[in-house]
């Protein structure tokens, strides 16, 4: 059978792991011949896979548009392909070949609705977006999505039956070697790591920290895998952390080796509301690590019956300043 997959958008982040994993496990399929459709990921051919470059897609909507509505389904023509597979959110348009579409696009499923004010290119995202995701849900012949409450919302927003459905959660390679072992001489460190969006939700953990300082609470640091100059959002939070000194470092984006090392060292911060999964809650699970995260459903599904997580309402900064307060006392006693 030949199958092409499809995902143009990818370039860094989540999109770029879910690309990588369904590249790496189709490697050594012997039985069916690929063809990976992307932009600038450095993909090479193999024995059974072929990569089809198309860096120009990024250069604008425009470029992207054109491409997914003219030049895709030629390439399904081309190559006379049994099936396409959308790691992209959405179907390629204009063609019959049966497809399946994986989701990993949370945010038209949020409980959260960005106005158009708050951040434009979010609103787009949520509901111009959104619409061709849901669109594309109920015309695809199969569905992949990570997790079982976006299965849920999925079937709620479209009405499509729930068998179409399949819930296959991330593949994580985790080998936590090493644990945390409390120190009373350290500083205890709450690690969040996170891009720069404003779900991300960085915002509460200021709050929580400035009341924290005005509480003279000492012996604590907050590091975000952040430059500080991402966008405005970010900045100005950066320019708040430093006109009040609070104990927040941006230390940029580090590997995932160095990820690994905070989980040993650190407890984790989660206060991100819009995710599809929440990968740095399970990996600091794997690395038996306290975690604060937000009351959200996709939190709770990842660390059910986990003894060490403590969920906090994701806009209550007072809620979050309480729960680090409690740790440090707990983790200096």
């Amino acid at each position: 059978m030949k199958i092409m997959v499809f995902d143009v958008p990818a370039e860094k982040g989540g999109a770029l792991s879910i690309l990588n994993e369904f590249y790496n496990k189709y490697k050594s399929d012997e039985e069916n011949e690929y063809f990976f459709v992307v932009s600038k990921p450095k993909l090479e051919d193999t024995e059974n896979i072929k990569v089809l470059h198309y860096p120009w897609v990024k250069k604008s909507w425009f470029h992207r548009l054109y491409f997914e509505h003219f030049i895709a389904p030629k390439l399904i023509r081309r190559y006379n392909v049994d099936e396409v597979l959308s790691l992209q959110n959405i179907i390629i348009p204009n063609t019959k070949t049966p497809q399946t579409v994986y989701i990993h696009n949370a945010l038209p499923f949020s409980e959260y609705h960005f106005s158009i004010l708050e951040d434009k290119l979010l609103w787009i995202y949520q509901n111009i977006l959104g619409r061709l995701i849901v669109k594309s849900i109920k015309k695809a012949n199969r569905v992949i999505v990570q997790t079982k409450w976006m299965k849920k919302a999925c079937i709620e927003k479209t009405g499509v039956d729930s068998e179409k459905i399949d819930v296959v959660p991330p593949s994580i390679n985790i080998d936590a070697k090493k644990f945390y072992e409390p120190n009373i001489n350290d500083i205890i460190t709450f690690f969040y790591p996170a891009s720069a969006a404003i779900f991300k939700n960085h915002k509460v953990v200021v709050e929580a920290c400035k009341i924290l300082k005005e509480e003279k609470m000492g012996n604590f640091k907050v590091v975000f895998t952040l430059r500080g100059n991402e966008n405005k959002h970010i900045s100005k939070l950066y320019k708040e952390i430093k006109d009040k000194d609070l104990p927040i470092e941006f230390i940029g984006s580090i590997s995932r080796d160095e990820v690994f090392d905070y989980y040993t060292k650190s407890v984790l911060l989660f206060p991100s509301y819009i995710e599809t999964f929440g990968l740095p809650m399970l990996e600091a699970k794997m690395h038996k690590r306290i975690i604060l995260a937000s009351d959200c459903l996709f939190s709770h599904e990842i660390l059910e019956g986990y003894d060490k997580a403590y969920f906090f309402n994701c806009f209550d900064y007072k809620n979050l300043a309480t729960l680090i307060h409690n740790i440090i006392i707990k983790e200096t006693q």
